[in-house]
C-alpha cells in the first residue's frame, strides 16, 4: 500500500516520474489512469533493435537498426513547396538517405556532416537509392567502441497503441518504471492458483515482464502470435474477463422476474395446422427450447441462430403466440422497413384464423414513416394495450413508445444493431413492462429472443453472447434447393446480361445487385441508377425496376411489391435488399463488383434466391485484378452454401469485431487475445468463469476492470 492506502496497481500515473497533469490528461485518451493500466497497455508489435545491421545488406521493406556517420546534409524542395532534409548516411559497407519532411534548425545541427548516429526505421526505395523516412535516431560516441559499436538494446523493443502527444519513448519509460517497481511491490494475481498450475502459466509479474521486455532469444513473430507461456496466460485472463463481464450481466438479469407464459398444446397444434407447411425437426427443437424458457418466472435470454431461409420467423411467431394468447404484449424489432413490412404481413396471415381470436387484428406496424394522427393512434393503442404484437424498426424504442404489458422482446437481425444496442434495449424494455392498472407489474422484465441470420461460430458466440442461451436451426426447410454460385470477371459482362435476358424470357425473375462505391450511399445509388438505365437499353421486353436506400419508404415498398407480384422481371438494387425481400420465383442473382463485399453480406444477399422450387444461380461478378483476400472470399462462396462454414472463414478473414457488428463499441476489441486463433481456450475459460462466480466472486470486478476498463460500461446499461 502507498501512503494514501491504495493498492499498488490502483495508484495514479501521477506518481510516476515524468507524468504531470498535462501528460496524465493525454494518457486518459488511452484509458491509462493507474499503474495497472500502464502494465495492461500491451504492445501491438515488436521491433528488433538488438543487432546493428550493415547498411550494405539492407533491403526494402526491412525494419532495421543501423549505425554510421552523416557524410553531408542538404535541404531540397519538392512539389507544392514541400521541403525535405536529406542526410546522406554511410557505415563503410554502404550508404542510405535519411529523409525528414518536418525538421527544425536544431535538428539540422544535430544531423550535420560528421555526426555519428544510431537510427531505426523502415527501409524503402527512394528516388535513386534506399532511404528511411523519419527514422528514430540518437547521437552516439564519435569514436566507436572496440567491437565497432556501442551497447544495443538487450530485449526486443515494444510498440504500443499511441495517441497524439504521447510518444513511444514515453510509453516505454512508463512501463519500465512500473515493471521496476514490481520488483519490490506486489500486484494481486486474480487467476486461481489451480488454473495457473493446470496450464503451467507463469505468475502475473513474470508474464508482464516478458510481454513488455521480451528477451532477444524470442523472435517477433513468436511474440505476435503470443506463442509463449506468458502470452497464453494473458490471453486466457483477457478471455476470462470478457466472459465474466457478460455472465455478471446475465446473473443480474436472471435475478429479475418475468411473466411465465404457457402456450396451450391445442393452440400450438392449430397454429401449425394452418401454416400450410410442416416445421422441420430443427425448428421443432428450438420451439420446445423457447416455450420451456418462457414458462419460467425468470426472463428468457436466448440467441437464435439460423441460416438464411431456415425459418426463424415462424419460430418467433409461435413465441409471440404464447405471449399474445395470454393477454401480454410482444415487441418485434427489425433493422429495415422492408423487413418490418414483410414480418407484419406474415403475422397478419398466420394469425387471421378464427382459432386465434385473442390475437386477431392485434398486430400493429410502427416505423419511422408513421406520421401525424395515424402515428398517435398507433401509439395510443400500444399504450392502452389494444395491440399485442407490435412490429417495427428501431422506432419502437423511442421515448414516446410506451408499452402496456410487454412480456416478450424479439430482435431480428441483431448484428445490424450492434451488441451495445441489444444491451441497451433491456433498460428501455424494463421501463415499459406492465400497465398502470396492476400494482407491482413494473417489477417484471420481458423475455428476450435475439435472432440472427448471420451465422456465428459457436466459439465466438460463447464469448460474445455469454449472457444468452444458444439455439440453432441447423437445417433448411424441405424443398429448398442449394444455390449454385459462379464467379466471373466483369470482362464477361455481355455473357452475364445475355443470361439474364434468357432467364427472364423463360418466366424467371432476377436480381442485379450494385455494391458499395467508395463507401458512399449517394454514389452507390447513382451506380444502381446507371446500371438500371444501361440494362433497360440492352434488354428489350424485360420489365426492369430499381430500388435503393435513398428512395422514400413508400416507393421502396411499391417496387418490392411489384417484383413479388411478378409485374417486374429484373430488380436492380443496392444492398438494401440484403434482408427482408422474399420472392420465391426469383432464381437468378447477379452481384456486381462482388469483391467489394464481405463474406457475411454476400451470403445474406445470396439467400434472397433459392426460395422456390427452381434451381437458382448466384453470379459473383468481379472487377479484375482481384486482391488475394478478394479471391479467397469469392472462392469460399463458390465452394459452400453452408452459412456456418462461411462464418468460420469470415471470422478468420475479418476478425470478430466486424462479424458481430461491434467494431464501434469497444466490446470485443481485444488487447492480446484473438478469437479466431485462441478459440481452443473458450470451453476452459467458460468453466473457470463459472467457478469464479460461485467460489471466488471477489475476483470478478477486479478482473473485468483490469481488462475491459471503460468498455465494460456496455455491460452496465
Amino acid at each position: 500500500m502507498d501512503k494514501s492506502g491504495a493498492a499498488f496497481e490502483y495508484q495514479s500515473v501521477l506518481t510516476l516520474k515524468g507524468v504531470g497533469s498535462a501528460i496524465a490528461e493525454k494518457l486518459k485518451r488511452l484509458d491509462i489512469a493507474t499503474l495497472q493500466d500502464v502494465l495492461f497497455h500491451l504492445p501491438l508489435r515488436y521491433e528488433d533493435r538488438t543487432t546493428v545491421v550493415p547498411i550494405g545488406s539492407l533491403q526494402a521493406g526491412q525494419q532495421a537498426l543501423i549505425e554510421g556517420v552523416v557524410e553531408y546534409s542538404e535541404v531540397k524542395s519538392g512539389g507544392r513547396s514541400r521541403r525535405s532534409l536529406l542526410c546522406y548516411f554511410a557505415d563503410g559497407s554502404g550508404a542510405i538517405v535519411l529523409r525528414f519532411f518536418h525538421f527544425s534548425k536544431a535538428q539540422q545541427q544535430q544531423l550535420s556532416a560528421g555526426k555519428r548516429l544510431r537510427c531505426f526505421g523502415e527501409v524503402r526505395f527512394g528516388a535513386n537509392r534506399l532511404e528511411i523516412a523519419h527514422p528514430e535516431y540518437q547521437r552516439i560516441n564519435e569514436t566507436p567502441s572496440s567491437d565497432g559499436s556501442s551497447a544495443v538494446e538487450q530485449s526486443l523493443t515494444p510498440v504500443y497503441p499511441g495517441t497524439e502527444g504521447i510518444h513511444q519513448s514515453l510509453l516505454r519509460k512508463l512501463s519500465a518504471q512500473v515493471l521496476n517497481q514490481l520488483n519490490t511491490q506486489s500486484m494481486t494475481d486474480w487467476l486461481p492458483e489451480t488454473v495457473r498450475q493446470r496450464y503451467r502459466f507463469p505468475d502475473l509479474t513474470a508474464a508482464l515482464q516478458q510481454i513488455h521486455h521480451p528477451p532477444n532469444s524470442l523472435d517477433a513473430d513468436t511474440l505476435l502470435l503470443s506463442a509463449t507461456a506468458a502470452g497464453q496466460r494473458l490471453i486466457f485472463e483477457e478471455l476470462l474477463a470478457h466472459q465474466l463481464s457478460l455472465l455478471k450481466l446475465r446473473t443480474a438479469v436472471k435475478k429479475q422476474s418475468a411473466i411465465g407464459l404457457t402456450l396451450k398444446p391445442e393452440l400450438l397444434a392449430a397454429f401449425q395446422q394452418q401454416l400450410g407447411f410442416a416445421l422441420t425437426a430443427a425448428q421443432q427443437k428450438v420451439v420446445a427450447e423457447i416455450l420451456d424458457d418462457i414458462k419460467q418466472p425468470a426472463p428468457m435470454l436466448r440467441l437464435l441462430q439460423g441460416d438464411v431461409g431456415s425459418g426463424k420467423t415462424v419460430v418467433a411467431a409461435i413465441a409471440a403466440l404464447a405471449a399474445a394468447s395470454n393477454g401480454w404484449q410482444v415487441a418485434l424489432m427489425v433493422p429495415t422497413e422492408i423487413l418490418a413490412e414483410q414480418h407484419y404481413n406474415s403475422f397478419q396471415q398466420w394469425f387471421s384464423d378464427q382459432a386465434f381470436s385473442k390475437t386477431e387484428n392485434s398486430c400493429v406496424l410502427l416505423t419511422g414513416r408513421d406520421r401525424g394522427k395515424s402515428r398517435q393512434q398507433k401509439l395510443a393503442a400500444i399504450r392502452q394495450g389494444e395491440r399485442q404484437i407490435i412490429i417495427g424498426t428501431h422506432a419502437l424504442f423511442q421515448d414516446e413508445v410506451i408499452f402496456n404489458r410487454l412480456a416478450l422482446l424479439i430482435v431480428d437481425e441483431q448484428h445490424r444493431f450492434g451488441v451495445h444496442q441489444r444491451l441497451a434495449l433491456r433498460e428501455k424494455a424494463g421501463l415499459n413492462v406492465g400497465g398502470t392498472d396492476s400494482a407491482g407489474i413494473k417489477n417484471y422484465v420481458p423475455h428476450q429472443l435475439i435472432m440472427t441470420a448471420t451465422p456465428i461460430p459457436r466459439s465466438l458466440a460463447m464469448t460474445a453472447y455469454a449472457d444468452l442461451d444458444y439455439s440453432v436451426i441447423d437445417a433448411l426447410p424441405a424443398g429448398r434447393k442449394p444455390v449454385n454460385t459462379v464467379v466471373v470477371s466483369a470482362q464477361r459482362r455481355d455473357e452475364v446480361i445475355a443470361r439474364v435476358a434468357n432467364a427472364c424470357k423463360q418466366g424467371e425473375q432476377a436480381y442485379w445487385v450494385c455494391t458499395l462505391v467508395e463507401e458512399s450511399e449517394v454514389l452507390q445509388c447513382q451506380a444502381a441508377e446507371s446500371t438500371a438505365q444501361m440494362l433497360t437499353e440492352l434488354l428489350n421486353g424485360v420489365r426492369i425496376a430499381l430500388v435503393h436506400g435513398r428512395m422514400k419508404a413508400e416507393q421502396k415498398q411499391a417496387v418490392v411489391a411489384a417484383f413479388k407480384n411478378r409485374r417486374v422481371d429484373l430488380l436492380v438494387a443496392t444492398t438494401v435488399i440484403e434482408v427482408g425481400v422474399d420472392v420465391p420465383n426469383a432464381s437468378l442473382m447477379i452481384i456486381d463488383n462482388a469483391e467489394r463485399l464481405g463474406l457475411a453480406q454476400l451470403h445474406q444477399l445470396r439467400g434472397r434466391i433459392g426460395r422456390g422450387k427452381k434451381s437458382s444461380v448466384c453470379v459473383l461478378m468481379y472487377q479484375p485484378p482481384l486482391s488475394q483476400q478478394g479471391r479467397q472470399r469469392l472462392k469460399i462462396l463458390r465452394q459452400t452454401g453452408n452459412g456456418f462454414d462461411v462464418a468460420k472463414k469470415d471470422l478468420q478473414l475479418r476478425g470478430p469485431g466486424e462479424v458481430l457488428g461491434t467494431r464501434q463499441t469497444g466490446l470485443l476489441q481485444m488487447r492480446i487475445a484473438d478469437l479466431a486463433r485462441d478459440s481452443h481456450w473458450l470451453p476452459e475459460v467458460k468453466q473457470v468463469a463459472e467457478h469464479i462466480i460461485h467460489h471466488a466472486p471477489e475476483a470478478i470486478e477486479p478482473l473485468v476492470c483490469r481488462w475491459l476498463g471503460r468498455a465494460d460500461r456496455y455491460g452496465q446499461v
